[in-house]
Protein backbone atom coordinates (compact mmCIF):
# COMPACT_ATOMS: atom_id res chain seq x y z
CA UNK A 1 0.00 0.00 0.00
CA UNK A 2 1.49 3.06 -0.87
CA UNK A 3 1.73 5.99 1.54
CA UNK A 4 -1.22 7.99 -0.45
CA UNK A 5 -3.62 5.05 -0.12
CA UNK A 6 -2.62 4.69 3.34
CA UNK A 7 -3.73 8.43 4.08
CA UNK A 8 -7.03 7.59 2.41
CA UNK A 9 -7.68 4.19 4.21
CA UNK A 10 -6.98 5.94 7.35
CA UNK A 11 -9.53 8.74 6.75
CA UNK A 12 -11.84 6.28 5.19
CA UNK A 13 -11.70 4.21 7.85
CA UNK A 14 -12.05 7.34 10.73
CA UNK A 15 -14.74 8.15 8.75
CA UNK A 16 -16.64 4.85 9.27
CA UNK A 17 -16.91 5.13 13.14
CA UNK A 18 -20.27 6.45 13.34
CA UNK A 19 -22.93 4.83 10.96
CA UNK A 20 -24.98 7.54 8.94
CA UNK A 21 -28.36 7.84 10.44
CA UNK A 22 -30.05 8.39 7.35
CA UNK A 23 -29.42 8.60 3.49
CA UNK A 24 -28.55 11.30 1.53
CA UNK A 25 -30.31 11.86 -1.67
CA UNK A 26 -27.09 11.71 -4.09
CA UNK A 27 -29.04 13.16 -7.62
CA UNK A 28 -26.52 15.87 -6.93
CA UNK A 29 -23.20 15.96 -5.38
CA UNK A 30 -22.22 16.88 -1.96
CA UNK A 31 -20.53 20.56 -2.75
CA UNK A 32 -17.35 21.97 -0.82
CA UNK A 33 -16.79 25.46 -1.44
CA UNK A 34 -12.88 26.54 -1.32
CA UNK A 35 -12.43 30.33 -0.44
CA UNK A 36 -8.71 30.95 -0.92
CA UNK A 37 -7.20 33.49 -3.03
CA UNK A 38 -5.30 32.42 -6.27
CA UNK A 39 -4.10 35.85 -7.17
CA UNK A 40 -3.01 39.33 -5.06
CA UNK A 41 -0.66 39.84 -2.76
CA UNK A 42 -2.14 36.39 -0.08
CA UNK A 43 -2.02 34.23 -3.13
CA UNK A 44 1.62 33.33 -1.78
CA UNK A 45 -0.10 31.54 1.11
CA UNK A 46 -3.79 30.64 -0.19
CA UNK A 47 -2.83 28.54 -3.69
CA UNK A 48 -1.30 25.81 -1.56
CA UNK A 49 -4.69 25.68 0.64
CA UNK A 50 -6.79 25.42 -2.99
CA UNK A 51 -4.48 22.55 -3.40
CA UNK A 52 -4.51 20.81 -0.62
CA UNK A 53 -8.78 20.90 -0.70
CA UNK A 54 -8.79 19.53 -3.95
CA UNK A 55 -6.25 16.58 -2.60
CA UNK A 56 -7.88 15.76 0.35
CA UNK A 57 -11.69 15.62 -1.50
CA UNK A 58 -9.84 13.13 -4.44
CA UNK A 59 -9.05 11.15 -1.74
CA UNK A 60 -12.77 11.07 0.22
CA UNK A 61 -13.84 10.66 -2.84
CA UNK A 62 -11.62 7.29 -3.66
CA UNK A 63 -11.86 6.24 -0.02
CA UNK A 64 -16.33 6.30 -1.22
CA UNK A 65 -17.39 9.54 -0.82
CA UNK A 66 -19.32 10.60 1.79
CA UNK A 67 -23.20 9.39 2.86
CA UNK A 68 -22.70 7.73 -0.28
CA UNK A 69 -22.03 10.89 -2.58
CA UNK A 70 -18.98 12.04 -4.12
CA UNK A 71 -18.09 15.65 -3.14
CA UNK A 72 -17.16 18.18 -5.39
CA UNK A 73 -14.94 21.26 -5.36
CA UNK A 74 -16.46 24.65 -5.88
CA UNK A 75 -13.04 27.00 -6.50
CA UNK A 76 -13.67 30.24 -6.03
CA UNK A 77 -10.94 33.53 -5.95
CA UNK A 78 -11.72 36.30 -3.92
CA UNK A 79 -7.96 38.01 -5.48
CA UNK A 80 -7.09 39.34 -2.19
CA UNK A 81 -9.75 41.60 -2.28
CA UNK A 82 -11.31 41.78 0.84
CA UNK A 83 -14.88 42.72 0.14
CA UNK A 84 -15.13 40.00 -2.31
CA UNK A 85 -14.96 37.63 0.03
CA UNK A 86 -18.18 38.18 1.33
CA UNK A 87 -19.47 38.18 -2.06
CA UNK A 88 -18.36 35.27 -3.13
CA UNK A 89 -19.21 33.89 0.36
CA UNK A 90 -22.84 34.76 -0.96
CA UNK A 91 -22.68 33.24 -3.96
CA UNK A 92 -20.95 29.90 -3.24
CA UNK A 93 -23.80 29.63 -0.48
CA UNK A 94 -27.13 31.11 -2.54
CA UNK A 95 -26.20 30.24 -6.50
CA UNK A 96 -23.83 27.11 -5.95
CA UNK A 97 -25.16 25.95 -2.94
CA UNK A 98 -22.52 24.42 -1.40
CA UNK A 99 -22.92 22.41 2.00
CA UNK A 100 -19.70 23.69 3.64
CA UNK A 101 -16.74 26.23 2.70
CA UNK A 102 -13.15 25.76 3.80
CA UNK A 103 -11.72 29.32 3.29
CA UNK A 104 -9.65 33.04 3.91
CA UNK A 105 -6.80 33.31 5.47
CA UNK A 106 -6.58 36.53 6.61
CA UNK A 107 -8.66 37.95 9.77
CA UNK A 108 -9.93 41.07 7.83
CA UNK A 109 -11.52 38.31 5.30
CA UNK A 110 -12.62 36.19 7.53
CA UNK A 111 -14.67 38.83 9.35
CA UNK A 112 -15.60 39.90 5.62
CA UNK A 113 -17.53 36.60 5.02
CA UNK A 114 -18.72 36.09 8.56
CA UNK A 115 -21.92 38.60 8.45
CA UNK A 116 -23.07 36.37 5.44
CA UNK A 117 -22.43 33.31 7.32
CA UNK A 118 -24.27 34.33 10.07
CA UNK A 119 -27.25 35.33 7.92
CA UNK A 120 -27.22 32.67 5.64
CA UNK A 121 -26.06 29.88 8.43
CA UNK A 122 -23.73 28.72 6.63
CA UNK A 123 -20.81 26.89 7.76
CA UNK A 124 -16.46 27.96 7.36
CA UNK A 125 -13.49 26.19 8.46
CA UNK A 126 -10.75 28.72 8.86
CA UNK A 127 -7.48 27.09 8.80
CA UNK A 128 -5.23 30.02 9.78
CA UNK A 129 -3.80 31.42 13.06
CA UNK A 130 -5.79 34.31 14.09
CA UNK A 131 -6.44 36.84 16.73
CA UNK A 132 -8.86 35.16 18.82
CA UNK A 133 -11.64 37.41 20.22
CA UNK A 134 -14.35 35.96 18.38
CA UNK A 135 -16.53 32.48 18.18
CA UNK A 136 -19.12 32.35 16.04
CA UNK A 137 -21.56 29.68 15.66
CA UNK A 138 -20.98 29.54 12.02
CA UNK A 139 -17.00 29.05 12.24
CA UNK A 140 -14.76 26.04 13.44
CA UNK A 141 -11.72 28.00 13.54
CA UNK A 142 -8.87 25.16 13.07
CA UNK A 143 -5.98 27.94 12.95
CA UNK A 144 -4.16 28.87 16.67
CA UNK A 145 -5.42 31.29 18.82
CA UNK A 146 -2.91 33.67 20.63
CA UNK A 147 -2.47 30.93 23.36
CA UNK A 148 -1.68 28.42 20.77
CA UNK A 149 1.27 30.95 19.07
CA UNK A 150 2.04 34.20 19.87
CA UNK A 151 2.19 34.36 23.59
CA UNK A 152 4.00 30.71 23.70
CA UNK A 153 6.29 32.61 21.44
CA UNK A 154 7.13 35.60 23.51
CA UNK A 155 7.51 33.16 26.71
CA UNK A 156 10.29 31.30 24.54
CA UNK A 157 11.92 34.75 23.55
CA UNK A 158 11.78 35.99 28.00
CA UNK A 159 12.67 32.13 29.13
CA UNK A 160 15.09 30.67 26.78
CA UNK A 161 16.52 33.74 24.31
CA UNK A 162 16.69 36.68 27.46
CA UNK A 163 14.79 39.09 25.19
CA UNK A 164 14.39 42.63 27.03
CA UNK A 165 13.37 45.23 24.04
CA UNK A 166 10.39 43.95 21.34
CA UNK A 167 9.33 45.27 17.95
CA UNK A 168 6.01 44.20 17.22
CA UNK A 169 5.84 44.26 13.49
CA UNK A 170 3.10 43.83 11.67
CA UNK A 171 0.83 44.02 8.16
CA UNK A 172 -1.51 47.04 9.04
CA UNK A 173 -5.41 44.94 9.28
CA UNK A 174 -6.71 43.35 12.40
CA UNK A 175 -4.91 39.98 12.96
CA UNK A 176 -1.74 41.85 13.51
CA UNK A 177 -3.39 44.85 15.36
CA UNK A 178 -5.61 42.94 17.82
CA UNK A 179 -2.34 40.19 18.50
CA UNK A 180 0.16 43.11 19.29
CA UNK A 181 -2.59 44.83 21.71
CA UNK A 182 -2.91 41.23 23.90
CA UNK A 183 0.96 40.70 23.59
CA UNK A 184 2.05 44.45 25.02
CA UNK A 185 -0.46 43.74 27.94
CA UNK A 186 1.24 40.34 28.43
CA UNK A 187 4.60 41.90 28.39
CA UNK A 188 3.65 44.36 30.86
CA UNK A 189 2.31 42.22 33.27
CA UNK A 190 5.86 40.35 32.21
CA UNK A 191 7.43 43.38 33.83
CA UNK A 192 8.35 44.82 30.14
CA UNK A 193 8.70 48.23 30.84
CA UNK A 194 6.23 50.42 27.62
CA UNK A 195 9.20 52.34 26.15
CA UNK A 196 10.98 48.72 25.64
CA UNK A 197 8.00 47.58 23.49
CA UNK A 198 8.01 48.87 19.59
CA UNK A 199 4.81 48.94 17.84
CA UNK A 200 5.16 49.08 13.87
CA UNK A 201 2.71 48.78 11.08
CA UNK A 202 2.58 48.46 6.97
CA UNK A 203 0.65 47.67 4.20
CA UNK A 204 -0.12 44.61 2.69
CA UNK A 205 2.81 43.93 -0.06
CA UNK A 206 5.03 46.67 1.89
CA UNK A 207 8.78 46.41 0.28
CA UNK A 208 10.87 48.91 1.53
CA UNK A 209 12.04 47.32 4.90
CA UNK A 210 15.54 49.82 5.16
CA UNK A 211 14.24 52.07 7.50
CA UNK A 212 12.06 50.09 9.95
CA UNK A 213 15.10 47.11 10.07
CA UNK A 214 17.60 49.97 10.73
CA UNK A 215 14.82 51.35 13.81
CA UNK A 216 14.74 47.97 15.01
CA UNK A 217 18.58 47.57 14.81
CA UNK A 218 18.28 50.79 17.44
CA UNK A 219 16.51 49.17 20.03
CA UNK A 220 19.76 47.18 20.77
CA UNK A 221 21.56 50.18 21.05
CA UNK A 222 21.78 50.27 24.92
CA UNK A 223 23.23 46.99 24.83
CA UNK A 224 19.40 44.93 25.58
CA UNK A 225 18.70 42.37 23.93
CA UNK A 226 16.19 42.76 21.03
CA UNK A 227 13.45 40.44 19.58
CA UNK A 228 11.57 40.71 16.78
CA UNK A 229 7.64 39.42 16.74
CA UNK A 230 6.37 39.48 13.63
CA UNK A 231 2.92 39.26 12.47
CA UNK A 232 3.99 40.44 8.78
CA UNK A 233 1.77 38.56 5.80
CA UNK A 234 1.95 37.88 2.36
CA UNK A 235 4.70 38.76 0.04
CA UNK A 236 6.02 41.46 2.47
CA UNK A 237 7.70 38.98 4.32
CA UNK A 238 10.13 38.83 1.23
CA UNK A 239 11.31 42.63 1.78
CA UNK A 240 11.67 42.18 5.37
CA UNK A 241 13.74 38.63 5.61
CA UNK A 242 15.78 40.59 2.57
CA UNK A 243 16.70 43.99 4.16
CA UNK A 244 17.62 41.45 7.59
CA UNK A 245 19.90 39.73 5.61
CA UNK A 246 21.09 43.03 3.56
CA UNK A 247 21.74 44.86 6.87
CA UNK A 248 23.76 41.61 8.58
CA UNK A 249 21.03 41.03 10.82
CA UNK A 250 21.96 37.36 12.26
CA UNK A 251 19.27 35.34 14.56
CA UNK A 252 21.89 35.63 16.87
CA UNK A 253 22.02 39.24 16.96
CA UNK A 254 17.96 39.90 16.83
CA UNK A 255 16.25 36.67 16.59
CA UNK A 256 12.55 37.17 15.02
CA UNK A 257 9.80 34.64 15.34
CA UNK A 258 7.37 35.21 12.58
CA UNK A 259 3.15 34.04 12.61
CA UNK A 260 3.01 33.80 9.69
CA UNK A 261 6.17 32.17 7.80
CA UNK A 262 6.21 29.12 6.81
CA UNK A 263 7.62 26.19 4.24
CA UNK A 264 5.68 28.25 1.86
CA UNK A 265 6.77 31.78 2.20
CA UNK A 266 10.47 30.47 2.69
CA UNK A 267 10.20 28.39 -0.40
CA UNK A 268 10.70 31.45 -2.25
CA UNK A 269 13.63 32.88 -0.66
CA UNK A 270 17.29 32.22 -0.08
CA UNK A 271 17.31 30.90 3.14
CA UNK A 272 20.62 30.98 4.10
CA UNK A 273 21.34 34.25 5.72
CA UNK A 274 17.51 33.75 7.56
CA UNK A 275 19.12 30.18 9.12
CA UNK A 276 18.35 30.43 13.14
CA UNK A 277 15.41 32.65 12.94
CA UNK A 278 12.15 31.50 14.85
CA UNK A 279 8.40 30.60 13.51
CA UNK A 280 5.50 29.80 16.00
CA UNK A 281 2.85 27.08 14.76
CA UNK A 282 1.39 23.91 15.29
CA UNK A 283 2.91 21.79 12.63
CA UNK A 284 5.85 21.92 10.65
CA UNK A 285 6.68 19.68 7.34
CA UNK A 286 10.07 18.49 9.31
CA UNK A 287 7.65 16.49 11.95
CA UNK A 288 8.78 12.67 12.18
CA UNK A 289 5.91 10.89 12.37
CA UNK A 290 4.34 8.13 10.34
CA UNK A 291 1.24 9.93 9.45
CA UNK A 292 3.46 13.01 8.55
CA UNK A 293 5.00 11.11 6.03
CA UNK A 294 2.25 9.49 4.58
CA UNK A 295 0.71 13.33 4.43
CA UNK A 296 3.75 14.05 2.83
CA UNK A 297 3.89 11.59 0.36
CA UNK A 298 0.39 11.68 -0.72
CA UNK A 299 0.80 15.28 -1.68
CA UNK A 300 3.78 15.04 -3.64
CA UNK A 301 1.97 12.15 -5.43
CA UNK A 302 -1.04 14.44 -5.52
CA UNK A 303 0.85 17.49 -6.69
CA UNK A 304 3.28 15.99 -9.20
CA UNK A 305 6.29 16.80 -7.76
CA UNK A 306 8.84 16.85 -4.62
CA UNK A 307 9.79 20.23 -4.79
CA UNK A 308 6.09 21.38 -3.24
CA UNK A 309 6.46 22.02 0.74
CA UNK A 310 3.56 21.38 3.85
CA UNK A 311 2.35 23.82 6.05
CA UNK A 312 0.81 24.64 9.11
CA UNK A 313 -2.64 25.91 7.24
CA UNK A 314 -2.87 22.61 5.18
CA UNK A 315 -3.00 20.35 8.37
CA UNK A 316 -5.37 22.65 10.02
CA UNK A 317 -7.86 22.08 6.99
CA UNK A 318 -6.70 17.92 6.98
CA UNK A 319 -7.68 17.88 10.54
CA UNK A 320 -10.86 20.42 9.81
CA UNK A 321 -12.02 18.31 6.93
CA UNK A 322 -11.73 15.06 8.27
CA UNK A 323 -13.47 16.47 11.71
CA UNK A 324 -16.29 17.88 9.25
CA UNK A 325 -16.59 14.34 7.01
CA UNK A 326 -16.85 12.53 10.53
CA UNK A 327 -19.42 14.85 11.65
CA UNK A 328 -21.24 14.66 8.50
CA UNK A 329 -21.33 10.62 8.82
CA UNK A 330 -22.48 10.97 12.44
CA UNK A 331 -25.09 13.03 11.82
CA UNK A 332 -26.03 11.43 8.62
CA UNK A 333 -26.58 14.73 6.68
CA UNK A 334 -24.93 17.59 5.55
CA UNK A 335 -27.58 20.20 7.44
CA UNK A 336 -25.55 22.94 8.85
CA UNK A 337 -27.24 22.52 12.47
CA UNK A 338 -26.96 19.11 12.68
CA UNK A 339 -23.12 19.11 11.96
CA UNK A 340 -21.91 21.53 13.82
CA UNK A 341 -23.76 19.78 16.84
CA UNK A 342 -21.85 16.51 15.63
CA UNK A 343 -19.08 18.71 15.64
CA UNK A 344 -18.19 19.47 19.32
CA UNK A 345 -15.95 16.82 20.81
CA UNK A 346 -14.51 15.05 17.46
CA UNK A 347 -11.05 13.60 17.70
CA UNK A 348 -8.65 13.46 14.68
CA UNK A 349 -4.75 12.45 14.81
CA UNK A 350 -2.64 15.68 13.87
CA UNK A 351 0.50 15.31 11.87
CA UNK A 352 2.94 15.88 15.03
CA UNK A 353 1.68 13.21 17.21
CA UNK A 354 -1.23 13.17 19.54
CA UNK A 355 -4.91 14.51 18.65
CA UNK A 356 -6.71 17.32 18.07
CA UNK A 357 -9.83 17.82 19.80
CA UNK A 358 -12.60 19.93 18.69
CA UNK A 359 -13.71 22.27 21.39
CA UNK A 360 -17.43 23.92 22.70
CA UNK A 361 -15.92 27.06 21.84
CA UNK A 362 -15.65 25.85 18.28
CA UNK A 363 -11.47 26.10 18.62
CA UNK A 364 -9.36 22.62 18.40
CA UNK A 365 -7.07 21.56 21.07
CA UNK A 366 -3.42 21.59 19.19
CA UNK A 367 0.49 21.35 20.63
CA UNK A 368 2.52 24.38 19.69
CA UNK A 369 5.86 23.80 18.09
CA UNK A 370 8.52 26.64 17.99
CA UNK A 371 10.74 26.19 15.19
CA UNK A 372 14.34 27.07 13.66
CA UNK A 373 14.96 28.08 10.30
CA UNK A 374 17.49 26.08 7.99
CA UNK A 375 19.20 26.83 5.42
CA UNK A 376 17.37 24.44 3.12
CA UNK A 377 14.17 26.00 4.47
CA UNK A 378 12.84 23.64 6.36
CA UNK A 379 12.46 23.62 10.62
CA UNK A 380 14.07 22.14 13.22
CA UNK A 381 11.32 21.92 15.85
CA UNK A 382 13.35 23.00 18.90
CA UNK A 383 10.01 23.52 20.80
CA UNK A 384 6.68 21.34 21.28
CA UNK A 385 3.70 21.31 24.03
CA UNK A 386 1.04 18.76 24.88
CA UNK A 387 -2.27 19.77 23.36
CA UNK A 388 -3.40 23.25 24.41
CA UNK A 389 -7.07 24.38 24.14
CA UNK A 390 -7.48 27.26 21.54
CA UNK A 391 -9.06 30.48 24.18
CA UNK A 392 -11.64 31.96 21.72
CA UNK A 393 -11.03 35.11 24.34
CA UNK A 394 -7.79 36.40 25.87
CA UNK A 395 -7.32 36.67 29.53
CA UNK A 396 -4.68 39.48 28.59
CA UNK A 397 -7.53 42.59 27.67
CA UNK A 398 -9.58 43.86 29.95
CA UNK A 399 -12.99 43.34 28.11
CA UNK A 400 -11.97 39.91 27.21
CA UNK A 401 -11.21 38.40 30.26
CA UNK A 402 -14.43 37.97 31.39
CA UNK A 403 -16.27 36.34 28.41
CA UNK A 404 -16.40 32.54 27.45
CA UNK A 405 -17.39 30.60 24.69
CA UNK A 406 -19.28 27.85 24.95
CA UNK A 407 -21.91 26.77 22.24
CA UNK A 408 -22.74 23.15 23.29
CA UNK A 409 -24.34 23.85 27.05
CA UNK A 410 -24.43 27.70 26.88
CA UNK A 411 -25.09 28.17 23.48
CA UNK A 412 -23.18 31.06 23.61
CA UNK A 413 -20.37 32.87 21.71
CA UNK A 414 -19.52 35.95 24.25
CA UNK A 415 -20.75 34.43 27.43
CA UNK A 416 -20.16 37.33 30.10
CA UNK A 417 -19.15 34.98 33.68
CA UNK A 418 -19.38 38.23 36.14
CA UNK A 419 -23.42 38.77 34.96
CA UNK A 420 -23.96 35.72 33.22
CA UNK A 421 -25.54 36.55 29.89
CA UNK A 422 -25.14 35.88 26.69
CA UNK A 423 -23.79 39.08 24.33
CA UNK A 424 -25.80 38.45 21.11
CA UNK A 425 -22.77 39.82 18.83
CA UNK A 426 -20.85 36.53 18.50
CA UNK A 427 -17.91 38.30 17.21
CA UNK A 428 -16.31 42.06 18.04
CA UNK A 429 -16.38 42.97 14.18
Amino acid sequence: MTPRTLLSALAASTALVAAPALAQDCAEPIKVGVLHSLSGSMAISETTLRDVMLMLIEQQNAAGGLLGCQIEAVVVDPASDWPLFAELTRQLLTVDEVDVIFGSWTSVSRKSALPVLEELNGLMFYPVQYEGEESSRNVFYTGAAPNQQAIPAVDYFLEELGVESFALLGTDYVYPRTTNAILESYLLSKGIAAEDIFVNYTPFGHSDWSTIVSDVVALGAGGKQVGVISTINGDANVGFYTELAAQGVSADDIPVVAFSVGEEELSGLDTGPLAGHLAAWNYFMSADTPENEAFIAAWHDFIGTTERVTNDPMEAHYIGFNMWVNAVTEAGTTDVDAVRAAMWGQEFPNLTGGTAVMNPNHHLSKPVLIGEIREDGQFDIISQTEEVPGDAWTDYLPESSVLTSDWQELECGMYNTQTSTCVQLTSNY
